[in-house]
């Protein structure tokens, strides 16, 4: 029996499978087709002594465009561009054939179109190419530089071992290709669902982006055709009136009348007559028959604002209403009977005014048909640039200025917990058209950013007697996961480990750190009150650092 030899490897058959299987990690390893080709580049250049590596694509306007280099700066790469059949390059594109030139200075097709062999003559610099090939189309070119090469049939493995190399990159470009045309294809797709749920969904003189606006005004849609009593309900502010006739507008009845009533406004006796009307002689000063509100949205839709402020006397009047659509004027006796829509507004807690007996249990539930909730601007801050710029455009348009806000005052907005909701955020940026000079709103020219902002100081009131959890800073305005009463006169007991973690304290160090130890901004940076950054700077023994 005759024994086998086994089977010799060259260091040099060594080093290509090295390389190969180096090129097939770095090609799987990112999405990021420049890069991988840089890297690509590089290991190819490293293991295989070569010089000015190129790896050009085709681009969709049918040039040739070099994407990735070794041995070339930014520029020069910039300057690598052929069309199809121009240089060597541009033949070897179209042709699909490798080309070698042992010495490009002797080869006129040659263009050193990137400038990156200036300088080099005293050396021979040969060029190899190879088609990079996605099945059988040829969708780019490999190539490299080789200096004082004198060994010609080496050439030969060179163009194999680069056209291996070539194949996988095509197979990479091609996935690459396909990726990006999903991408797109999904861009497509969320862009004309925007569009349509934009077009289904869209309120006018109403500027909301946000997931959470995006519901209401589904919900509004969805409600407006009925005939079903809706309460909005959300904080003061948030745009309760301008939803009220929204929901009017996109109704049957958007050809009559939308009449509306403040009740907080009004007494008792005046509210009753403003929504029944009177009758001549009624009462003191009755003149003349009036209509009431009623009567004037007859057919159309009744707004009363602030419906949880009015007296419980007055409720049982208003629940007979509702109940049957009829009424007596003041001062009457002819029964009217009335189509109206009712939409009310409030922003108290009516289940908390149910619970103490101060809001009719019965009249709840005639009102609380079609609940609606608008969210404080807090809650969606993404919101905050949309409607600061509104707001910016139509005080410029009424003051003749073309102001703009900078990266960083728009940056303090949407940082701040807007108490007041849309009606203050128009209020402010009135304020500041009117008071700053120039036409770049900077942060300097915000109150909040002296600390005169009034209703930073009402939300410290607000929150003054509750120790809040530390929160993220990216979101200041979370509701607490636990509330601490804390003395007015005294710090706060400090909290076991268990109720507050070692991450707060980072948490505060490091943003005290960051405001080099003001405590103020600080406290405004991870939304709290400066009262609470100093219960936690005693809670956690914080040696504060003075300059």
């Amino acid at each position: 029996m005759t024994k086998e030899s086994p089977v010799r490897i060259s260091k040099k058959d060594n080093i290509e499978l090295v390389t190969v299987y180096e090129v097939s990690k770095i090609l799987n390893s990112s999405l990021d087709l420049h890069k991988t080709m840089r890297s690509v580049l590089n290991v190819l250049s490293s293991h295989l002594q070569m010089q000015r590596g190129m790896v050009a694509l085709l681009q969709e306007d049918g040039y040739l465009q070099v994407i990735a280099a070794t041995g070339m700066d930014q520029n020069e790469i910039a300057h690598g561009r052929f069309k199809a059949g121009e240089g060597v390059m541009g033949n070897i594109l179209k042709s699909g054939v490798p080309a070698v030139i042992p010495d490009i200075a002797q080869e006129a097709l040659f263009l050193n179109r990137t400038g990156s062999r200036k300088g080099k003559n005293k050396s021979v610099i040969s060029f190899i190419g190879v088609p990079i090939k996605a099945g059988r189309e040829t969708v780019g070119v490999l190539s490299f530089d080789r200096e004082n090469h004198e060994d010609l049939r080496n050439f030969g493995n060179d163009v194999r071992f680069l056209s291996m190399v070539a194949n996988l990159i095509g197979q990479t470009v091609r996935l690459h290709q396909k990726v990006a045309q999903d991408r797109a294809n999904l861009m497509q797709d969320k862009l004309r669902l925007q569009s349509e749920l934009h077009d289904k969904y869209n309120i006018d003189n109403v500027v909301g982006q946000s997931k959470i606006m995006q519901n209401v005004f589904a919900e509004v849609h969805q409600a407006a055709p009925s005939k079903s009593t809706v309460l909005l309900r959300g904080e003061s502010g948030t745009g309760k009136e301008v939803i009220a006739r929204a929901i009017h507008q996109l109704s049957p009845r958007r050809d009559k009348p939308f009449v509306k009533v403040n009740c907080a406004a009004l007494s008792e006796t005046l509210l009753e007559s403003e929504l029944f009307g009177h009758e001549r002689g009624s009462f003191t000063g009755a003149s003349q028959e009036r209509k009431g509100r009623f009567e004037m949205a007859h057919g159309g839709t009744l707004f009363l604002d602030e419906i949880g402020d009015i007296s419980p006397a007055f409720q049982t009047k208003l629940l007979r209403v509702l109940q049957e659509r009829e009424f007596e004027r003041v001062g009457g006796n002819k029964t009217i009977r009335v189509d109206v829509r009712l939409v009310a507004a409030t922003n108290r807690n009516l289940e908390e005014a149910v619970a103490a007996g101060e809001f009719r249990a019965d009249l709840y539930y005639r009102i609380n048909v079609v609940s609606i909730f608008l969210p404080p601007l807090r809650e969606r801050r993404e919101d905050v640039p949309l409607l600061a710029e509104y707001f910016l455009q139509q005080a410029n348009e009424e003051n003749g200025k073309r102001l703009k806000f900078s990266a960083e005052a728009m940056q303090s907005m949407c940082a701040c917990n807007w108490p007041g909701n849309v009606r203050e955020l128009s209020n402010c940026v009135e304020r500041i058209t009117t008071m700053t000079q120039g036409n770049v709103i900077r942060k300097k020219d915000l109150l909040c950013d002296s600390d005169r902002c009034f209703s930073s100081i009402m939300w410290q009131q607000q929150n003054k007697r509750t120790v809040y959890p530390i929160v993220n800073a990216t979101a200041p305005s979370a509701p607490p996961a636990r509330e601490r009463a804390a003395p007015s006169d005294e710090p706060a007991t400090p909290m076991h480990a268990e109720e507050q973690g070692d991450p707060q304290k980072h948490q505060i160090v490091e943003a005290l750190e960051k405001c080099g130890w003001v405590q103020a901004k600080a406290a405004r940076r991870l939304g709290i009150t400066p009262r609470q950054m100093g219960y936690a700077i005693t809670k956690y023994g914080i040696d504060v650092k003075r300059y």
